[in-house]
């Protein structure tokens, strides 16, 4: 089947951002198809293909974005009818494509959006944002020698690296893991809209849980020397941008401010 006949429904955002929970509620609807029982990680498409690197290639999550090679774009050299079709043939065996709209989510998706609509132009994608402090905490449980300040500068890095592309994408939405969580029939309606889709009622049960025990262990490092010292340096370094995204390492429960519209 001809991949032009479908909507490609990309998810972006780092470990532990909602992707997951993201793909879920989108793959609920009766005109849509995401992978699942794939037997990969949270059946992120990028472990079922072999066109383009893994995050896990360049050291995974709180790593990969510090890698030039993973921030592919339309100039990239894998970017052919050869590897399309190869890509096509990879993922279809894992969707129902006789659905209009086919979701894929990676975290490196953020990262790769405009290689992505390079290979496939009907495609539209939705990056979804968490407080720093919760993404840097939750893979600090895989990264146990990497320091909170270099996890905290990957969110940054990544998410510049993201706003950088918007621009270059004809359909791109940001939202914000935390109001998901908070108003997920508003947030869901507007988002099946954005993709074309008529919205409807997403049974699957959302969890209000946003950043609380995250932040409380945040705290608790703060006291810690090493990782006190840590903090500290990303306060310094990294306050002003993380402000542009709408979170603070200053003041952990200030409202999150969404800046974003979509494209």
């Amino acid at each position: 089947m001809d991949s032009s006949r479908h909507t490609f429904i990309f998810i972006g955002g780092l470990h532990r951002s909602g992707t997951s929970l993201l793909a879920r509620c989108l793959a609920d609807h009766s005109a849509t198809s995401g992978f699942h029982d794939t037997g990969v990680p949270e059946d992120e498409g990028q472990h079922l293909q072999t066109v383009f690197p893994r995050a896990s290639a360049f050291g995974g999550p709180g790593e990969f974005g510090f890698a030039p090679a993973m921030h592919l774009t339309e100039s990239s050299s894998l970017v052919s009818d050869a590897s399309r079709r190869l890509l096509w043939e990879q993922w279809s065996r894992h969707w129902d494509v006789s659905r209009s709209h086919l979701v894929e989510k990676s975290p490196p998706n953020l990262i790769k959006s405009r290689f992505l609509q390079a290979m496939f132009p009907s495609s539209c994608f939705i990056f979804i944002l968490r407080h720093p402090v919760a993404v840097a905490g939750a893979t600090k449980k895989w990264k146990r020698r990497t320091s909170l300040a270099r996890l905290v500068e990957h969110w940054v890095v990544c998410h510049e690296i993201m706003r950088q592309d918007l621009p270059r994408l004809q359909r791109a939405k940001v939202i914000h893991y935390e109001h998901l969580v908070t108003r997920p029939a508003a947030i869901l309606a507007d988002l099946f809209r954005f993709a074309g889709l008529e919205p409807v009622e997403v049974s699957r049960e959302v969890k209000p849980d946003v950043n609380e025990s995250y932040f409380r262990q945040w705290e608790a490092w703060k006291r810690e020397f090493f990782n006190g010292r840590s903090i500290r340096r990303a306060e310094r370094a990294l306050e002003s941008r993380l402000q542009e995204f709408g979170y603070s390492l200053a003041d952990l429960r200030a409202e999150v401010r969404s800046v974003w519209s979509s494209t």
